[in-house]
């Protein structure tokens, strides 16, 4: 393949991944992108609210600090990727991949999940309804059954990585699926609810079965039941 359409093709790949990870985005409410730049949002709660469950210093931290990271360098690399499109480097362009999925998954993933989270004095814990609630059912026999089903998956994942509760958008069927680092959902499955098995486990040291337990208590289903229609 010649120099010429090999870098086009690696534009055009990169193209296609910023285009889906903003995309991807859009189901939250919160605008994470604007004007194609993603952007830190705001939380709908403050910091403290999710205590005991998750501590306030642990919210800071990750919303301020690692989010905000996330954003800024998926940010500078999208802009090295615009830089580097049209030169003869197409090693500089396919080394930005991961470095893009990286950062714009965890924009992502931090996005839908933080909607994915209230206050148990706005509903946190509340147990799913109407559709979503008959499809866990279904499913899974009982709510109380799916989250032993997700907690045994956030239990054997090695590192940091997430599990979701999606939807696959061509057959309708719930799953549960793991994804490692800050991989986004995407394809043909739509996110509904994620938790985070590294970063806001912190506050429990080598416990992470008490945060895998402890989280539960303010797992904003309306949100997931929203996503799932």
């Amino acid at each position: 393949m010649s120099s010429t359409l090999l870098r086009q093709s690696t534009a055009r790949t990169y193209l296609r991944t910023f285009t889906t990870i903003s995309k991807i985005a859009r189901p939250a409410t919160i605008p994470s992108f604007a004007r194609g730049k993603a952007t830190l949002p705001d939380l709908p709660y403050d910091y403290g609210a999710l205590e005991p469950s998750i501590s306030g210093q642990i919210m800071e931290l990750h919303h301020s600090k690692h989010h905000q990271t996330y954003v800024t360098s998926y940010n500078n690399f999208t802009e090295q990727l615009a830089s580097v499109a049209s030169s003869s480097d197409p090693a500089a362009q396919i080394a930005l991949q991961p470095l893009i999925n990286f950062h714009g998954g965890g924009h992502i993933n931090h996005s839908l999940f933080w909607e994915n989270l209230a206050p148990k004095s706005s509903g946190g814990g509340e147990p799913p309804s109407g559709k979503l609630g008959n499809a866990i059912d279904q499913a899974y026999g009982s709510l109380d059954n799916l989250k032993k089903i997700m907690n045994t998956k956030l239990a054997g994942i090695q590192g940091s990585g997430w599990a979701w509760l999606v939807k696959d958008t061509e057959t309708g069927a719930l799953q549960v699926r793991t994804y490692a680092n800050q991989d986004p959902v995407i394809g043909q499955f739509k996110p509904l609810l994620g938790i985070d098995a590294w970063e806001h486990a912190l506050q429990y040291q080598n416990r992470k079965a008490e945060y895998f337990g402890a989280i539960w208590d303010v797992i904003n289903w309306k949100t997931a039941e929203k996503r799932f229609e």
